[in-house]
């Protein structure tokens, strides 16, 4: 199953906030990759996995264009 950055953060019922501090970014490189203005390295996106309990594979990481579409 295919889940937005921002929807695997949200069904862990986590901020950005909270999600900054366990991945170890800040709260702005969160709301960054959440926007596709920015998209995470390879040892973010283990975190990520670890955090959110998600597949990379099932991650949909947007563009920025698609991010404006989707507001």
């Amino acid at each position: 199953m295919k889940i937005s950055l921002k929807a695997a953060r949200s069904n862990k019922n986590l901020t950005q906030k909270q999600a900054a501090v366990l991945i170890g970014v800040s709260e702005d490189t969160i709301g960054n990759w959440e926007r596709g203005k920015s998209y995470p390295d390879a040892l973010a996106i283990k975190k990520i996995e670890e955090v959110y309990q998600v597949r990379y594979d099932d991650v949909i990481f947007l563009t920025q264009k698609d991010a404006l579409s989707v507001n």
